[in-house]
């Protein structure tokens, strides 16, 4: 940190002026005393002249060169005083420096110099000089008080200016990481959703392509409605995550849970749907997210698990959390995952969504044994 705040130039130039009119008044003397004008004059152009150039000069400089400026600038002030025959505009001269120590020394220094400048009355009869001391030590006093609560106010404007810029980078940087979470949120609603009803149907039309030689017209009649059907909602679907609305789900989790076991047994791989302990009501978005999970991992099991069955497992039974297992007996996981597969989005969005509400997402497989996505979600 700099040995003192920059102040402002409306400062320096107030004190300029103030510096000019002491100077001006100079020749105006004081009844009680002589003056030797001349001197005077000479000696107030210096010291007129090293207040206006030689403070701000002092300022950039450091502490050092702040301290010898007012080492110079007091005595000074002290033989102006003498010269000038105690007039009013000495006395202002040393006033402008008590205000300059403010701005460049500590504030005790300041201070100090603020309580050395009435000695000026020293040599003043003892009643008129302990008078006139007082009055200016009230007055340098008066000085030191409004210029220093003038540094502070300077101060506090430049920290708040530094803590506004801080924030509207915060404030950018936050609207930057909602843009991107809201992107993933779509990204995931649309991965989850629309990539579960592309799915069925597209399950749905490869079966009714396999039997529509053979097959009632019936049978392939209900294969196709259920596709329309299933078309209807990845419509409803793209829909949703374009607007990025979060429509509640309507129906408790357990329906829309059995139903979507009903959805892929019809689309060909039968899958139990079970329920553990009393089913209960939670957050909207842990019940979109286990829903999520079950759309996920069931998909998976159609697209890569060629399983002949599937489990659905919705299990309340621990007080804290609710479960969610997605079970199938197909060929496992394989040991080395193709990167470029483009398959583990899911999982990676669906742990996204899950850690998000402080839950955990865990997959166990073993080759021809199948896989048990388990997803664990504070109730």
């Amino acid at each position: 940190m700099a040995f003192a705040v920059e102040h402002s130039g409306g400062v320096q130039r107030a004190l300029g002026i103030l510096t000019v009119v002491a100077y001006v008044t100079l020749p105006l003397g004081s009844e009680s005393f002589e003056q030797l004008l001349v001197p005077t004059l000479l000696v107030g152009l210096v010291y007129g002249a090293l207040a206006i150039f030689g403070f701000p000069f002092a300022q950039r400089r450091g502490r050092a060169f702040a301290a010898v400026y007012v080492l110079v600038q007091l005595p000074l002030g002290f033989v102006l005083f003498a010269l000038s025959g105690a007039a009013v505009g000495s006395v202002l001269l040393l006033v402008v420096l008590v205000a300059q120590s403010v701005l460049l020394l500590p504030l005790p220094a300041a201070a100090a110099v603020a309580a050395v400048i009435p000695l000026i009355h020293v040599e003043m009869e003892w009643p008129d000089g302990l008078r006139e001391g007082l009055g200016t030590l009230a007055v340098t006093a008066f000085t030191v008080v409004i210029t220093e609560l003038l540094v502070r106010e300077q101060r506090a404007r430049a920290e708040l200016a530094v803590a506004n810029d801080r924030l509207r980078g915060y404030a950018a940087q936050a609207e930057q990481l909602a843009t991107t979470q809201e992107r993933n949120r779509v990204a995931r609603d649309i991965h989850d959703g629309l990539g579960h009803h592309l799915t069925v149907v597209q399950m749905l039309l490869q079966a009714a392509r396999a039997v529509i030689g053979t097959a009632e017209p019936e049978r392939l009649d209900a294969m196709l409605a259920k596709a329309q059907d299933q078309s209807k909602q990845a419509l409803a679907e793209v829909r949703r995550s374009v607007a990025a609305l979060r429509e509640p789900r309507s129906g408790p989790l357990v329906d829309a849970l059995r139903a979507l076991a009903s959805e892929v047994t019809e689309a060909g791989v039968p899958t139990g749907f079970e329920v553990r302990g009393a089913a209960r009501a939670t957050r909207a978005e842990v019940e979109e997210s286990l829903f999520r999970a079950a759309q996920e991992g069931l998909t998976n099991v159609r697209k890569h698990a060629d399983a002949t069955g599937a489990t659905l497992v919705l299990d309340y039974e621990s007080v804290d959390l609710v479960r969610l297992e997605v079970r199938d007996d197909g060929r496992g996981m394989p040991a080395d995952p193709d990167p470029d597969s483009g398959d583990g989005f899911g999982l990676v969005g669906l742990n996204e969504r899950v850690a998000g509400l402080g839950g955990r997402v865990s997959v166990d497989s073993a080759a021809g044994r199948g896989v048990t996505l388990t997803v664990e979600v504070p109730a």
